[in-house]
């Protein structure tokens, strides 16, 4: 399933093995072929030895810090493998249905940025009644710290947190009965910065490996009781999803695009004037849920990463402008990417004001849904074009123990 996402054009990489390879290693994908780099490198071993050494590592760290220079060479050494006519040896691929993939990163650090200004107008209709902006958000890209240790690879299932929450006049604990998903993209740290050196906007794309997709899942009744005044610990903290394969600039500079417009009353600090004047991309996200048991998904969001208020260049200068340092396998996240329209919300919340987001059940009818259910199984996804994108990003809640 989605092939058509890891054409020669794309050249993703990840974390794989298989049963004939056994140690987890780094690979790219092609259609439905994984193709791990270890063993191509034993067939062709012209790559520098220091970045071939890199592909025997279980996460893609060692590589995602070497330089932009060494990543291209890389690509244009698997495509011209991927497109020659010469048979390659069997060791080399293995089918896709027969290998797992691995979560692609040791990350440290996780920043969840609010980039969106739809979502944010949107979000505060559902809460407060009124599409209001926060004070900063034109201004600057808002952020808060998230939980590094709970993200989790693709295809892992989620367990339905317990917290505190408020039911009617009191406060009880039990497992949260608002389970939500927020569309999301993160940009991957390769190169590290150093500790007290800002990294100018123009500079940006040196330190991005590439990029992710991501479910921020949460859980809004806990989230809600517990936001004033340090924000989410446990209604966000219990499990953050991402796709397997990190997708590259390179595959993505093809679909560059101008930034969304911005408030022109506000003239923005230096480290926020982009002179790129192409910053961001055109990539089109969705969201679908399969309800349990159910024989097909339901799609319930369609938003353009393009919409964005604030660009991955933008979160890049915003996270170190106080000195703040960049480690390799660091994410600097979007926030839910919404629009104005019913249909591109990225999160249930926005949707219950309206009466939520009708999914086809186990019958083949058509239910109302206000949040998730046992068994539900969601889904991410994102395409560029021309035979690029991230596949999928997949996660199916479980009760809670």
């Amino acid at each position: 399933m989605y092939s058509h996402h890891f054409s020669i054009n794309n050249i993703p990489f990840g974390i794989a093995s298989s049963a004939s390879h056994p140690e987890k290693a780094v690979a790219t994908r092609l259609e439905d072929t994984v193709i791990f780099l270890d063993e191509l490198a034993i067939y062709d071993p012209s790559l520098p030895s220091s970045t071939i050494a890199t592909f025997s590592h279980e996460t893609l760290n060692p590589f995602a810090c070497l330089p932009k220079s060494t990543h291209l060479a890389t690509r244009k050494w698997i495509q011209s493998h991927l497109t020659s006519p010469s048979p390659l040896p069997p060791s080399i691929a293995s089918p896709l249905t027969s290998t797992t993939l691995h979560l692609p990163l040791a990350i440290g650090d996780f920043t969840d940025f609010s980039c969106s200004r739809s979502h944010v107008l949107n979000a505060s209709e559902a809460v407060f009644g009124k599409r209001n902006l926060p004070s900063g958000f034109e201004y600057f890209p808002i952020g808060y710290h998230g939980r590094s240790s709970t993200v989790v690879v693709s295809g892992t299932d989620i367990v339905r947190p317990k917290g505190q929450f408020r039911d009617e006049e009191k406060v009880v604990y039990g497992a949260t009965r608002k389970l939500d998903y927020e569309l999301e993209v993160a940009a991957v740290v390769g190169k590290a910065s150093v500790l007290g050196e800002p990294v100018g906007i123009e500079d940006a794309d040196t330190y991005i490996f590439g990029c992710v997709l991501v479910n921020d899942w949460s859980a809004r009744d806990i989230q809600g009781l517990e936001m004033t005044p340090l924000g989410p610990l446990h209604g966000k903290s219990f499990a953050t999803t991402i796709s397997p394969w990190v997708i590259t600039l390179d595959a993505l500079k093809l679909f560059k695009i101008p930034a969304a417009p911005r408030n022109p009353e506000i003239v923005l600090p230096a480290y926020l004037q982009d002179p790129d004047p192409l910053p961001t991309f055109k990539i089109e996200l969705k969201a679908e849920v399969q309800s349990k048991d159910a024989h097909e998904s339901t799609v319930i969001c369609t938003s353009k990463f393009s919409s964005l208020y604030w660009t991955l260049r933008d979160l890049v200068a915003q996270q170190t402008v106080n000195g703040c340092s960049l480690r390799t396998g660091d994410l600097l996240v979007t926030g839910t990417i919404s629009g104005d329209k019913f249909g591109e919300n990225g999160c249930l919340l926005e949707t219950v004001a309206k009466g939520g987001v009708e999914i086809k059940n186990a019958k083949g009818e058509m239910e109302r849904k206000m949040y998730f259910d046992d068994g539900d199984a969601v889904s991410l996804s994102a395409y560029a074009g021309n035979g690029v994108g991230f596949g999928d990003c997949i996660g199916t809640i479980l009760p809670a123990k």
